[in-house]
């Protein structure tokens, strides 16, 4: 802010930044490289977005202190009243540029892959899995952001088998990333004739959308690569033919499977997309000592006393991340996408822990 010089925001190292990204997309050669060149043009974006967005606010928050001031001076009632109505939404936009600010991440701005699977619980796990699908979904929606589904399997008597879809905004790997883990639902069973409460679980992978630039290692002779008929609500194509691809990384036990499109060949790249990223968040989060457990030969056991969140409905009505604490009474709010606040919770409570281990796997 013009007031505090440098401020939460460094617009000034931002539009440094644009500028050397205007500089490399003029230089000769840029498009010799064409990932390299759209890589370079996808952070030229962002941080155009991001530096119009901080100079909005500024201008904002400049305009109501000189307000503030003027109405103090002449004790104008009225103007302070409506300064107070307006701060609140102020202040939210505000927090949610400093938290912004923490997604240094050398992936933190990177699309992301979300893949959910239920755990134990039985029919009430896999509709336990579909519920969390609509949530995020419905979160994507909230952000303006784009949810491209790759894989969707569904249950026989309800709820899902699994689900991939590819998350595409501005630091989605950077805000979901808080969600990787294992989520327990209890509740009254809607599959019980007695009524009965139930416990369920289900187990998300969040990994980033990595482009060709980072390297990780897949050996040929470690892959088991099936193909099936793609299933699915509809679509001439369905079952007609095994263009749906299921890849299972041997060493680490990770699978990956993808049935979006006709061609089998789309549908393995999309797959060895996903594994990599899988084998990059399972390098990562195994220097971090608090996920080593979690994610022991590439899975969450989703299970018992490995939950990072839950959600009650019965007896009481609460969610609470078992990670930072933070409460939410509202779990209808919560299931139909409003996570801001678990997702805030995390992102301070990292930035203000120990240093985390770098990003890039070694």
């Amino acid at each position: 802010m013009s007031r505090r010089s440098g401020g939460i925001f460094d617009v000034e190292r931002l539009a440094r930044r644009i500028e050397e990204l205007n500089a490399r997309s003029t230089a000769d050669g840029f498009w010799n490289d064409q990932a390299a060149a759209q890589k370079v043009l996808r952070e030229r974006a962002d941080a155009e977005q991001t530096l119009t967005t901080f100079r909005g606010i500024e201008r904002e928050v400049n305009d109501a202190i000189e307000m503030l001031e003027l109405a103090a001076a002449e004790k104008d009632e009225g103007v302070l009243a409506e300064l107070a109505a307006q701060a609140p939404n102020l202040e939210a936009r505000v927090r949610a540029v400093e938290l912004a600010r923490m997604l240094s991440g050398e992936l933190d701005r990177s699309d992301c892959i979300v893949t959910i699977h239920p755990g134990l619980g039985g029919t009430d796990a896999q509709d336990w899995a579909d519920i969390l699908l609509r949530m995020y979904r419905r979160w994507c929606e909230r952000h303006g952001f784009g949810a491209e589904m790759v894989d969707y399997q569904v249950a026989d008597d309800a709820g899902i088998k699994g689900a991939s879809f590819i998350v595409h905004g501005p630091y989605a790997y950077g805000y979901l990333r808080a969600e990787g883990g294992v989520h327990r639902l209890i509740r009254i069973s809607p599959f019980d004739a007695n009524a009965r409460r139930q416990t369920a679980f289900a187990a998300v992978f969040v990994v980033p959308d990595l482009d060709d630039s980072i390297e990780i290692e897949i050996r040929d002779e470690d892959l088991q690569t099936d193909t099936f008929r793609a299933g699915g609500k509809g679509g001439q194509h369905v079952n007609k033919t095994e263009s749906a691809v299921r890849i299972t990384h041997v060493p680490t036990g990770i699978v990956v499977a993808c049935q979006q499109e006709r061609s089998q060949h789309k549908n393995r790249a999309t797959a060895m997309k996903m594994l990599r990223g899988r084998l990059y968040e399972k390098a990562r989060r195994e220097r971090e000592e608090q996920f080593e457990q979690s994610y022991n030969s590439g899975k969450l056991d989703a299970a018992f006393s490995s939950q990072i969140r839950t959600y009650t409905m019965a007896p009481y009505r609460l969610v609470k991340d078992e990670r930072t604490g933070f409460k939410v009474g509202n779990v209808d709010a919560v299931l139909d996408g409003d996570l801001d606040g678990f997702i805030e919770s995390f992102l301070l409570a990292r930035a203000s822990g120990p240093k985390r281990a770098a990003d890039k796997p070694s």
